[in-house]
């Protein structure tokens, strides 16, 4: 006796073969949902394009950035619907729209010392996290450290930071005669100007000392070949001065507000800190001397309610808060390009749950200014980032 048997006897009938349209239309669909899958979960495509980290990521390089070293993210917004989509749809902001809290699935990597990272830039509060810009930047202090910067020099918890990459400085390079000799000297050192339709720097004269020659920027090692160099004067470190109450924390809230600190550092690009980076489960106590540098975290990263700032103090529902207990881990990042980015000196930490991925490898590169011979950067293909 059969008891699978069914009161329909016979061969069942062959299911209707699909169409073209809707066999193609399946794939793509299949094709589409797996791509963002993939992305979502395990690797994304970047391109630079600014020179915040040269000369160890190039403008025009193409990345792979695996979000498994840190463990993939979930979506903050379900729905991303792009800032001139809003007033049609009858969307003021996007706190309108659902919002979900993230969870960050493990990865086999938490963020090191020198790691290359990409993150959600933390200062464009008018969008969630993770539909705002994408930097790429190198993490020189994690959670817990101290970080100091001495005469352009990163000193952690009180001794000399490992330099990795290839960090750049600004000089003036005074020449005897600024000639295309010299400028094609500095083509052939990877000498770039992004200012000028041709990369290569243009002779100028220095507003202190009325000298001409090439304000440049450069690793170390070039800036040695060219005070090797006959022609060359002087080469010197550029004036990096910017104005009091620019640089985190005693601008508090970059871009945001215009909270400043009751108590400025004046620090500057090249001698900044001591800056202690903050720790989860860390207890601070607040005071006027370092209420700032907690504002945005308490305000703004960690969504904690009736947050103010008056009279250099973080306030609670109108009280002053005189203690507080951090809720995730920061970074502090800069570019290796350290006198031309736009960094944590500017803006402050970098909490945990921004942080997209690390940059793994340079998987094209294509020069702004070579030639159809000569736009492949054959030597940067598939080059690690480290």
């Amino acid at each position: 006796m059969n008891l699978f048997s069914s009161k329909h006897s016979g061969k069942a009938p062959s299911p209707k073969p699909q169409s073209a349209f809707r066999e193609w239309r399946n794939a793509l669909v299949f094709a589409v949902g797996a791509a963002t899958l993939i992305r979502w979960s395990a690797v994304e495509a970047y391109h630079i394009p600014t020179p915040s980290m040269e000369n160890s990521l190039l403008v025009g390089d193409y990345l792979f950035v695996s979000r498994l070293h840190y463990g993939p993210i979930t979506p903050q917004t379900p729905l991303q619907i792009p800032l001139t989509h809003q007033s049609v749809l009858g969307i003021k902001s996007y706190s309108d729209l659902i919002q979900l809290p993230t969870y960050r699935f493990p990865g086999f990597s938490s963020i090191q010392r020198n790691d290359v990272v990409v993150f959600h830039v933390p200062h464009e509060q008018q969008v969630p996290a993770d539909q705002r810009t994408h930097l790429i930047k190198r993490c020189v202090a994690v959670a817990g450290d101290t970080l100091e910067i001495r005469n352009g020099q990163v000193f952690l918890n009180g001794k000399p930071g490992e330099a990795a990459g290839q960090p750049q400085t600004n000089y003036f390079m005074e020449v005897e005669t600024p000639n295309d000799d010299v400028r094609q000297a500095l083509h052939s050192q990877g000498v770039v100007d992004y200012n000028q339709p041709d990369g290569i720097p243009q002779a100028v004269t220095d507003p202190e000392t009325g000298k001409q020659g090439f304000a440049i920027s450069c690793t170390a090692s070039v800036a040695e070949y060219f005070r090797k160099q006959p022609y060359v004067k002087a080469l010197t470190v550029t004036d990096t001065h910017v104005p009091d109450l620019t640089l985190f924390p005693d601008a508090a809230d970059f871009h945001v507000s215009n909270a400043v600190s009751a108590a400025p550092h004046h620090w500057q690009l090249d001698n900044y800190g001591k800056l202690p980076v903050p720790k989860k489960g860390q207890t601070i106590t607040l005071t006027p001397d370092n209420a700032a540098m907690y504002y945005k975290i308490v305000a703004q990263y960690e969504h904690n309610d009736g947050i103010t700032w008056k009279d250099g103090m973080i306030q609670q529902n109108g009280q002053p808060l005189k203690q507080y207990t951090i809720k995730q881990n920061y970074y502090f990042m800069m570019g290796d390009n350290r006198h031309n980015s736009e960094d944590s000196r500017f803006w402050g930490f970098v909490p945990e749950d921004h942080v997209v991925g690390k940059a793994v490898f340079v998987w094209l590169s294509l020069d702004p200014y070579g030639d159809f011979l000569h736009k492949i950067r054959w030597n940067h293909l598939l080059h690690p980032v480290s």
